[in-house]
């Protein structure tokens, strides 16, 4: 009776939905990163929490990185739609360059920083990792380059003065952003998010100068 048990128990963990089993140790990874730390925090602490298998976690993950990197990426993808689902909503094509970079980083802010644990897992535990980890966020980084690029080329158009290479000044800004979602996300009592907004919107027009000191953007 006991062994016709334990097969039974055995199938059902098999038969169990990689799609639930991948749910469930993102949900452990978010929690226990970011409360004991990536480094503190094992394959056999997520699979308890998650209420996993090893072998299970092995299935969806190549490594316990990868799970941090996936999850990283859960924020970073959530955040870059929220800008670009900004940019076309109402009054964005018309409204101040001010108005517009804070707009975009509002949206963008909220995204990343609703669930305070995403904060301090996409922020703050993925420093330091690995080479590889570093690499992945450098190609993150990038995007974020050519966005920002571009609404600097844009905000140049309609007159406003950037001082000293613009590559340099988005990538400065891009790092600014960074270190200071990175001491969001370390603090035991996380800054409001409208803070940080206000923040990234100050350093945004600081760095690419006020109006009137380029050409005009004629379409408005």
């Amino acid at each position: 009776m006991t062994d016709a048990v334990m097969e039974l128990w055995s199938g059902a963990r098999a038969a169990r939905d990689p799609a639930w089993v991948r749910a469930q140790l993102m949900e452990a990874g978010r929690t226990l990163f970011a409360m004991y730390g990536y480094a503190h925090t094992g394959v056999e602490d997520l699979c308890a929490a998650a209420h996993v298998e090893v072998w299970e976690f092995r299935r969806e993950f190549e490594s316990r990185e990868a799970l941090l990197v996936d999850l990283y990426d859960e924020v970073a993808t959530r955040g870059m739609r929220a800008s670009e689902t900004e940019l076309s909503a109402e009054g964005m094509e018309t409204c101040p360059t001010e108005e517009r970079v804070h707009r975009l980083f509002d949206a963008y802010v909220k995204a990343v920083t609703r669930d305070p644990r995403d904060a301090r897992v996409a922020f703050v535990e993925v420093l330091g990792v690995s080479r590889e980890m570093e690499e992945h966020l450098t190609m993150w980084r990038s995007v974020w380059v050519e966005f920002l690029t571009q609404e600097a080329e844009r905000a140049k158009l309609r007159g406003h003065g950037v001082d000293g290479n613009l590559a340099v000044v988005v990538k400065v800004l891009t790092r600014s952003v960074d270190e200071l979602l990175a001491h969001h996300g370390r603090r035991p009592r996380q800054v409001p998010p409208e803070w940080l907004t206000s923040e990234f919107t100050r350093l945004s027009m600081a760095m690419i100068g006020p109006a009137g000191a380029g050409p005009v953007d004629s379409s408005g």
